[in-house]
């Protein structure tokens, strides 16, 4: 929908005001995000936007080092895993301290306690926390988790036990997502005591390097940097998300100096970002997918020819030539290249519209049909502009007879109507949140995330592909676990749920003052030991004293 000008401006001078309205004296970063957070609760979200801006506020037990996809110590300081794979035993790393808001000041650091709280929170549906804020943990369950844990237990303050019905080789990395965030009971309690517990979602209170200070949808979120946190202090003062889903706007509030970073610049504005000695251009080889989804329990979708038949029509490497630029390859597998366990033999069905014609008439379509194609109102690391690969999608299938009408909606409308079922067409994609092969084929295709609600938009539920993956997901060796992927691949080029569109570098625009950011293979844009350059670069603290930068969270094993 295309907003006023006069509106945009309004909006535009709203955002420069509430932005202004920050100190001047603080040492402030500034991303130009691409989109509202759908919550502010991390276990209530899916999507990358929603969880970059979790990641300043809270920390998990295990975390990913960064620019990998390698496990290390973060809460918990150590774990053992029991010989049967089962039982996970976690020593939480002592004295880590909640931060406090207007509302609420913590009696006690961080406890067993919260940990159990917050898994059972998204796991126990009598849980008093289960239902707040709508009780959808639509991650957790479709991750099969609400199943695969038997018991959690506080073995004493600092020390935490997680039981499975059995060994599953994805748990600790998806303890290391966004879901697996640690929040504090104490101020949950307080909060139901109040009667307020819906402020639980809508405040929230971490241990991580920031906190949150307020959030204006489709203007700003604001952070300040925590003076204690436990890995040190942060280099800036405060962080703000200003958020732009225009890719041109946010290239511009770079260029002028409103903010300090961007992601998702357009493809055709690479060259000229290069050529700018203001500005740094990053690419990541990401691991991830987009999709053109078919909805195969709507008709005509449920019909294989037809399914096949749109497959064979779009030709994908103009769209990837055309739209993605140098970063794009074109996709055949939904697992991306650079993930083990993808099959570089498979192959797409040849671009072939007569025999796609006379696959649809087979079907009972000799004259094709009418569809409704949704697409992506915001960019994404995985399609960079939705609406025109819509627009050669549409170009492609009316030649062979499908006569497709354009839809979308507002970014988390959209993606409601993706997770409820609603397309029978539909452009969506995937950015991996643990670098497992799981993280794929059985979060987006298997026959739980089918479930109304689930992230499989397909809705696709193939027995033979989900046992597949499901025993992989048991297996400890990784080459007998590619061995099930592999097969499992072939199943799906065979049955079509998706046309697989293309895999995408991508790409963050930084200002050159802009110091410490890295780039991360799982899509996540984050902002700890981030700094700016220049002779106010060195925090202080009120009084005047140097506040130190923070400790390398690096290796696995001795961890400070």
């Amino acid at each position: 929908m295309r907003v006023p000008v006069g509106r945009r401006a309004a909006a535009l001078l709203c955002a420069a005001l509430w932005l202004a309205a920050w100190p001047a004296a603080a040492r402030t970063l500034v991303f130009c995000s691409e989109g509202n957070p759908e919550s502010l609760n991390p276990q209530l979200v899916t999507t990358t936007t929603g969880m970059d801006a979790a990641w300043p506020v809270f920390d998990t037990l295990v975390a990913f080092e960064p620019g990998t996809t390698t496990i290390r110590p973060s809460l918990a300081e150590s774990w053992t895993i029991s010989p049967d794979g089962r039982d996970y035993t976690f020593t939480l790393r002592s004295g880590v301290a909640f931060h406090r808001n207007a509302r609420f000041r913590p009696t006690r650091p961080l406890s067993a306690e919260d940990v159990v709280f917050s898994i059972t929170r998204q796991w126990k549906a009598d849980h008093p926390y289960h239902r707040v804020s709508g009780g959808q943990y639509a991650y957790f369950r479709d991750l099969g988790l609400p199943d695969l844990i038997e018991a959690i237990e506080t073995l004493d303050a600092r020390t935490v036990r997680v039981r499975l019905r059995e060994a599953d080789a994805t748990f600790l990395s998806n303890l290391a997502m966004a879901l697996g965030a640690i929040q504090s009971a104490e101020y949950a309690a307080f909060l139901l005591a109040a009667g307020e517990p819906e402020r639980f979602d809508r405040e929230p209170i971490g241990t991580g390097p920031f906190s949150v200070v307020a959030f204006q949808p489709d203007v700003a979120l604001r952070f300040r940097a925590v003076p204690d946190h436990w890995a040190g202090r942060q280099p800036v003062d405060s962080l703000v998300f200003s958020i732009t889903p225009n890719a041109a706007v946010r290239l511009a509030k770079v260029r002028a100096g409103e903010c300090h970073l961007m992601p998702f610049p357009n493809p055709a504005d690479l060259d000229s970002i290069r050529a700018d000695p203001a500005l740094t251009l990053m690419r990541e080889e990401e691991l991830n997918i987009g999709y053109l989804a078919l909805n195969v329990t709507k008709p005509p979708f449920d019909d294989l020819r037809v399914r096949r038949a749109v497959a064979m029509a779009i030709d994908k490497a103009a769209i990837v030539a055309g739209i993605y630029g140098p970063g794009g390859t074109a996709a055949r597998s939904p697992l991306p290249p650079n993930l083990w366990g993808h099959d570089s033999d498979l192959r797409d069905p040849p671009l072939d519209r007569p025999a796609a014609q006379r696959l649809l008439a087979e079907a009972g379509f000799p004259s094709g049909f009418e569809a409704d194609l949704w697409y992506p109102p915001v960019s994404r690391a995985y399609n960079p502009n939705g609406r025109r690969v819509a627009d050669m999608i549409q170009a492609d299938l009316a030649r062979i007879g499908v006569r497709l009408r354009l839809l979308t909606d507002e970014w988390s409308a959209y993606r409601a109507k993706m997770l409820a079922g609603v397309p029978a067409l539909a452009l969506f994609g995937w950015t991996a949140d643990n670098g497992d092969p799981d993280n794929f084929l059985g979060m987006l295709l298997g026959c739980v995330p089918a479930r109304p609600g689930g992230s499989n938009i397909a809705r696709w539920c193939d027995p033979a592909f989900d046992a597949l993956v499901t025993r992989a997901r048991r297996l400890p060796d990784q080459d007998a676990r590619a061995a099930l992927y592999r097969q499992a691949q072939a199943i799906f080029a065979r049955e079509v749920p998706w046309v697989p569109i293309a895999h995408s570098a991508v790409f963050v625009v930084a200002r050159r003052e802009v110091t410490g950011y890295r780039m991360d293979p799982l899509g996540r844009h984050l902002f700890r030991g981030v700094g700016l350059s220049g002779p106010e670069s060195r925090s202080t603290d009120p009084r005047g004293a140097p506040v130190p930068r923070p400790r390398p969270q690096g290796a696995a094993g001795s961890v400070p």
